[in-house]
């Protein structure tokens, strides 16, 4: 227990740290786009929002008692619902405008002559290069300590900053043609961006918030009759779970056993959870046993137990 609590602890920290110094970047990404007037600067920092906002989800995954260390489950609560709905109707909103302001700049002034000039600097570029740098070094460092941990959540976040160190760096190079007087560049690397931007952000979501709609993992009529073959069994009851098979699965339930075997309560435990977890992978399992009641109301308390599964809303 008392190692389970250092390595939340250290992945807490590490999350911290990767939270303020995203924060760090967007200020200096922000200040670069604001002293060149670059909408392809301006579309970039949109990147450093999502991995914020990854980073802000890690952080509540992690904070959460009701998460299994080192391999929480992907899912949600209200308030990542919530947060996940504003970064949405942010990004929509930023998106539409720079990609509109983008479109009529190319299609009004293809050169650009009459526009503002942007104001490139070399300065700038190596700040921003700098920047990227630093992103990449941050990944790597947490995708070592997610290896170290077995931490799902570092390696998604890892791999979402390095992703948007790698289109830094290409933008880098869209920014040098810019400089050299290719100012046509600008509104086309901003539209690319707003589009990546875009795929980032649903990565995001899918990777970390996949239940955002009512759904159930695994079918309660499966795993129950997985779990009355079990010796010493005689019905379950409330089958819930969530999670998506393959990566990592929650499941709960009530199982009811004779009498003769509630010696053996660990063995029953082990047995359901080995079978669970040959047929659809990694599963955390949560068993509450109790006696046998009466038979002869196990099949209607089952049916009714099955369709209320069904309507779980998982906050």
């Amino acid at each position: 227990m008392a190692e389970v609590r250092n390595q939340k602890g250290v992945s807490r920290q590490i999350l911290l740290m990767t939270l303020w110094l995203t924060l760090l970047m967007l200020v200096v990404k922000v200040g670069a786009a604001w002293a060149t007037k670059s909408l392809a600067i301006v579309a970039e920092c949109l990147h450093t929002v999502i991995d914020g906002f990854s980073t802000v989800l890690g952080l509540i995954a992690i904070s959460s008692p009701h998460r299994i260390p080192g391999r929480e489950i992907w899912g949600h609560s209200r308030l990542e619902a919530m947060l996940a709905l504003l970064l949405v109707a942010l990004l929509g909103f930023a998106c539409l405008s720079l990609s509109g302001t983008a479109i009529e700049q190319l299609a009004n002034q293809p050169t650009l002559a009459i526009l503002p000039p942007i104001r490139m600097r070399l300065s700038v570029i190596g700040l921003l290069a700098i920047v990227s740098l630093a992103s990449v070094g941050l990944a790597f460092f947490e995708r070592k300590v997610a290896r170290t941990l077995d931490s799902s959540i570092l390696k998604v976040n890892a791999r979402q900053i390095l992703q948007d160190a790698w289109l830094t760096m290409f933008l880098l190079l869209g920014l040098l043609g810019i400089w050299k007087g290719y100012a046509w560049l600008d509104p086309l690397l901003a539209i690319v961006m707003v589009i990546t931007a875009g795929l980032s952000c649903w990565r995001v979501l899918n990777w970390q918030l996949p239940l955002m709609v009512r759904q159930v993992a695994i079918a309660p009529e499966a795993i129950g009759q997985m779990v009355r073959q079990v010796q010493g069994v005689t019905q379950c009851y409330d089958v819930r779970s969530r999670g998506i098979v393959g990566r990592q699965v929650l499941v709960e339930m009530r199982v009811f056993v004779h009498p003769d075997f509630l010696g053996a309560s660990e063995w029953i435990i082990e047995q359901i959870d080995g079978a669970i977890r040959d047929r659809y992978g990694p599963v955390q399992v949560c068993i509450s046993i109790e006696e046998a009641q009466d038979d002869l109301q196990h099949p209607f308390e089952t049916l009714r137990s099955d369709q209320s599964s069904r309507e779980m809303d998982w906050n």
